[in-house]
């Protein structure tokens, strides 16, 4: 059998079909290397062997004693049950305790008489030495050699306890890995022979096996010191492939153009661009310059000002004759986008003549279409959604065919086969994380040559998040706030300890619009009874409702609808209160938008869609209901829709989560800090890594099994530096055969797609 072949074996050969099924099924093993980097969650410590006189409290023991009597208990009215077995060893007693459905194996086992070795933490119950739900071994006490032999196996060792599933408990992974484990001496070591000599490593057969059975917990660094190694350099080693292949595309170069519409814009300025501004603006300018397509990742505190970012790159195409694309992720989010434009183009400029081809009023738009008085041309920035007018659209349609329209802002809708440009030379991603791959390889296929990619997150990201998830573009930071902006202020309204200070927060949002100022109230759900319906959505909505029926002390999320209700009629009576979520027609969103933006509504009730890109600087006050059932990120993205104007912004998070419990503790780490990325830090560590790399990275979670993003940046930060080596001394990797075998199990058809960023 061949080196790779004994890897790729099918678990069913091995194992036989039932396990193989479960483990496939259930644990989405397949093959024996997908076994042998099923790797141990932890390993228990088993003590040396104890006397039962002379157990120490607290502490790991193992001990070799025979069972004295055992016997069912039962509690709670007979609905709980527990099994209590004595054990002696000449020298003492000891109580062992089993309960639930952990006591029908050993109540058939521990029968009085039978010899065994358990192992467990020694603890104190009603003043009496006992160990809770032990491992145990039996033993046969005809055969004393074999006895011993056991005895000498089990004591002191460290027992792998694996990820396991209901139908596969970690005591059968680990002989299922038993099976297999003779097969790690066959693995292939990605790791060229120089750097894995210069780090000192162990083998690569010799990690698996120290990961599986070490003998000492300096076994287990070992493994662990490797193995991460391995994962963290074999990804950069793709990424750092990729961005290579990036290089050596052809692109136009978009050079910025002196007297332009660039210029003009800047010149229009109320404002002095930040250092951070000027500086992330020249980092695009310098990538567009070139003639491969830039592939930059933009990330930055909310309000940082990417969009002026961004729309200074789309400018600068524009100038130098291509066009500018910008993919949002919602409706609310395009119109909010065209609008932040529009104006800030139109608007410095004294201007209208950038809107699109059904003007809300005829006499703002120029004759000619003509923007930024200052240029000796103009360019059109076009909306493209799917709900748009079929007039509207088919000119916007032409308006991009033609090269007429410069700008185009615009959904899902852009992605379509009809829609065509004249001279794609940009593609700005709004909210990276929420477009598949095919929808941005669809958008950017459209372009001649491949166009630039500029990506834009309003969540920030941990530096070892942006170089694993992200790590084939290059990034740029916005970490400063433009001058002026206010500070926000937030605070835990503990509705249920302390409800007086929920009729408070009313109050304060009562005194915000006696001063002239806006607020949001947010809530998790809608309410409508379209959230029964079928489909995905209504499939949320049976799970909310089977869960709060098996919890009922947890009552469903507050709902947009009822909550405004209750305001119109009680705490914000006599106020201009006015609702928005995804489900209402788009005209109708863009209406309570735009009068939200005018200052003609005075609260907006609200789902998420505010969450990113809607930009009202006078609005001031922020309530977030059941802040609990949001994330750190989510709340931190909420939070900063107030305080974008000159006047201090306020953010309210009620919640009715116990002050002990970890929710609250979440919800005092948002009040605490505007830091965006200490608070990504935090919310990383509280998830599952997979839920941080999202779902469309399926590729990085099921190759990390043993690194952590957030925890081993030292590791990611050498790899990277590594694999940027190897991959320029040899990008095809001719020389490291093994390195090239390893990469290629990694990016198989399903797991490249994640990479495909560009």
């Amino acid at each position: 059998m061949d080196r790779v072949s004994s890897f790729d074996e099918p678990l069913k050969k091995l194992l036989g079909g039932a396990t193989a099924k479960v483990m496939a099924e259930h644990l989405d093993l397949h093959t024996v290397g997908d076994l042998l980097h099923h790797y141990p969650r932890r390993y228990e410590e088993r003590g040396k062997l104890t006397a039962l006189a002379d157990l120490p409290l607290d502490e790991h023991v193992t001990v070799l004693a025979q069972v004295a009597d055992a016997r069912i208990l039962m509690f709670n009215n007979g609905r709980g049950k527990r099994l209590e077995v004595t054990l002696t060893d000449g020298s003492g007693r000891l109580q062992l305790v089993f309960f639930g459905h952990g006591v029908h194996k050993p109540h058939k086992e521990l029968l009085p008489g039978r010899q065994a070795m358990f192992a467990g933490k020694v603890s104190v119950f009603n003043r009496k030495m006992q160990l809770a739900h032990p491992t145990y071994q039996l033993l046969d006490a005809s055969d004393a050699d074999e006895a011993t032999e056991a005895v000498d196996a089990f004591a002191g060792r460290l027992l792998p306890i694996y990820p396991a599933c209901k139908q596969l408990d970690s005591w059968r992974i680990a002989k299922a890995v038993d099976a297999v484990l003779p097969s790690a001496r066959d693995a292939v070591d990605p790791l060229p022979a120089s750097l894995r000599e210069g780090r000192g490593f162990t083998s690569l057969p010799e990690a698996l096996l120290k990961a599986h059975r070490p003998q000492t917990k300096a076994d287990v660094e070992d493994a662990r010191a490797r193995l991460k190694w391995d994962e963290a350099f074999v990804l950069q080693v793709a990424l750092a492939r990729r961005r290579y292949a990036d290089t050596q595309l052809p692109a136009a170069a978009r050079r910025p153009v002196v007297d332009g519409l660039l210029d003009a814009f800047d010149a229009k300025l109320p404002f002095t661009l930040t250092e951070g501004q000027q500086k992330v603006s020249k980092e695009i300018f310098d990538d567009l310059a070139t003639e491969h397509p830039m592939h930059r990742l933009l990330q930055g505190e909310v309000g940082s000002g990417k969009t002026l970012v961004a729309l200074r790159a789309m400018l600068t195409v524009v100038d130098a004759g291509g066009q500018a694309a910008m993919l949002a992720p919602t409706e609310v989010l395009a119109q909010q986008h065209h609008r932040s434009i529009t104006e800030m183009m139109g608007e410095l400029a004294g201007n209208w003549g950038l809107w699109r081809e059904a003007p809300l009023d005829e006499g703002r738009r120029s004759g000619d279409g003509r923007a930024l008085g200052g240029s000796d041309r103009g360019t059109k920035v076009v909306l493209l959604t799917g709900s748009m007018g079929m007039a509207a659209r088919r000119q916007a349609l032409l308006d991009l065919v033609t090269g007429e329209a410069g700008i185009v802002i615009g959904t899902h809708a852009l992605i379509e086969d009809k829609v065509q440009f004249h001279d794609l030379g940009l593609v700005v991603v709004d909210e990276q994380h929420r477009f598949g791959v095919e929808q941005r390889d669809a958008l950017r296929s459209k372009g001649k040559q491949p166009p630039h990619l500029l990506v834009m997150t309003a969540t920030p990201i941990p530096r070892t998040v942006a170089m694993t998830v992200f790590g084939d573009l290059e990034t740029s930071v916005l970490d400063q706030l433009p001058a002026g902006r206010s500070p926000i202020a937030s605070h835990v309204v503990p509705a249920k300890d302390k409800p007086h200070f929920l009729s408070r927060a009313w109050e304060r949002v009562r005194e915000e619009v006696e001063k002239g100022h806006q607020a949001y109230v947010v809530c998790p759900r809608i309410g409508d009874d379209a959230e029964e319906a079928e489909g995905k959505e209504g499939k949320k909505a049976k799970a909310k409702k089977q869960a709060a029926d098996e919890a009922p002390e947890k009552r469903p999320p507050l709902a947009v609808l009822e909550i405004a209700d209750e305001l119109r009629k009680g705490a914000l009576a006599g106020l201009g209160v006015e609702v928005l979520h995804g489900r209402m027609h788009p005209d109708e969103k863009d209406d309570v938008m735009r009068r939200f933006a005018a200052g003609d509504v005075d609260v907006l009730v609200a789902t998420t869609v505010i969450e990113v890109g809607v930009n009202v600087p006078n609005a001031t006050a922020m309530v977030i209901m059941d802040a609990d059932r949001f994330g750190v990120s989510q709340l931190h993205q909420l939070r900063g829709r107030v305080g974008r104007g000159s006047a201090p912004g306020l953010c309210l998070l009620v919640s009715e989560a116990h002050e002990a419990s970890p929710a609250r503790a979440r919800l005092s780490a948002v009040a605490a800090t505007l830091d965006g990325f200490e608070l990504s830090r935090i919310d990383l560590e509280q998830r599952r890594e997979g839920d941080v790399l999202g779902q469309a990275q399926s590729g990085v979670r099921s190759s990390l099994r043993m690194l952590t993003v957030i925890d081993d940046e030292e590791v990611i930060v050498a790899a990277r530096e590594e694999a940027v080596a190897v991959v320029a001394a040899d990008p095809e990797l001719e020389h490291l055969p093994e390195l090239r075998t390893v990469l290629a199990a990694l990016l198989d058809k399903d797991r490249e797609e994640y990479l495909d960023k560009g």
